[in-house]
């Protein structure tokens, strides 16, 4: 059976490439196409250097995982070891279940022209049941993913917070939202939204009853010394949510927060807390929305 070292680069390509999108896709990445395609073809060129056996080094466990890593490096370049590692795992999930997709379709069709070396499935099927395996695993991968998020307890996604602001402090339940990615636009520091009303024994209610006032250039209602004193300490935070289409928050340093679920207890400095001015919910189930980062 002849193999054509063309098509063996194409189909890597094509299958490496989509590996990486449903990667990102899941870690909620920032996708850089020029540099998923160029580790597509790293993975492409060593599938090819790996079947035709031009250095024994190249079937060494090391080494496959040691490319695992700079394929994963180079498609996302994650900021720390962490993330890092996270990618690696899940880029080898998502890995696994494209493999066995595509395999089970080509084997469905034509069995009798797969050949296997050094650990490389290869024949003579055609580019469009690989690219047919690529699709059907990135679907089962989103969908698998989907489920496994609905399925989240309330457990999971509430937890105790306590926020600790001129030496004062409040206790509330937050929500861990895996949507908030709000960020003081400046310094890039991680924003928690608090409703104003929790914040009466920390702040002067001045500012609190009159944020959308002073939104508008407004500081009737505040007393000179209070301004004065909590005008360079305020921040605008620019947002799209909480029913708001291009809104502004502001926002204030804590001294910090303290997060506790089950059982661990996380201490944040770093952090913003932006206060809405509103009610998070009809029921006043929590008054503090989170992002998944703070836990993490």
């Amino acid at each position: 059976m002849t193999i054509y070292v063309d098509v063996v680069l194409m189909e890597n390509l094509i299958m490496n490439y989509i590996i990486l999108l449903a990667t990102g896709i899941i870690l909620k990445q920032k996708i850089n196409h020029t540099r998923l395609i160029i580790s597509s073809l790293l993975g492409a060129f060593y599938s090819i250097i790996s079947y035709m056996s031009i250095l024994d080094i190249y079937s060494s466990l090391i080494l496959k995982i040691v490319l695992s890593i700079v394929i994963v490096y180079i498609a996302f370049n994650p900021q720390n070891m962490k993330k890092m590692w996270k990618e690696v795992v899940i880029f080898y999930l998502i890995s696994f279940v494209f493999g066995g997709v595509a395999f089970a379709l080509i084997y469905i069709i034509k069995p009798q022209n797969i050949l296997m070396r050094n650990g490389l499935f290869l024949g003579t099927y055609p580019l469009k049941n690989v690219i047919l395996g690529a699709i059907v695993g990135f679907f089962i991968i989103m969908l698998a993913f989907k489920i496994v998020k609905s399925k989240i307890s309330s457990k999971d996604m509430f937890c105790e917070i306590e926020i600790i602001i001129n030496g004062k402090s409040v206790k509330s339940k937050a929500m861990i939202d895996t949507g908030n990615f709000l960020k003081e636009p400046i310094t890039n520091t991680p924003v928690i939204v608090v409703e104003h009303t929790l914040l009466y024994n920390c702040l002067p209610k001045e500012i609190l009853n009159n944020l959308n006032e002073i939104l508008g250039g407004d500081f009737e209602k505040v007393p000179e010394k209070i301004k004065e004193e909590y005008t360079s300490k305020l921040k605008l935070i620019p947002f799209s949510s909480l029913g708001k289409q291009n809104g502004m928050l502001f926002g204030i340093k804590p001294d910090y927060i303290k997060i506790n679920q089950d059982e661990k207890e996380i201490k944040k400095e770093n952090v913003i807390m932006g206060i809405y001015n509103n009610s998070l919910t009809k029921r006043g189930e929590y008054r503090v929305l989170i992002g998944l980062d703070l836990i993490e």
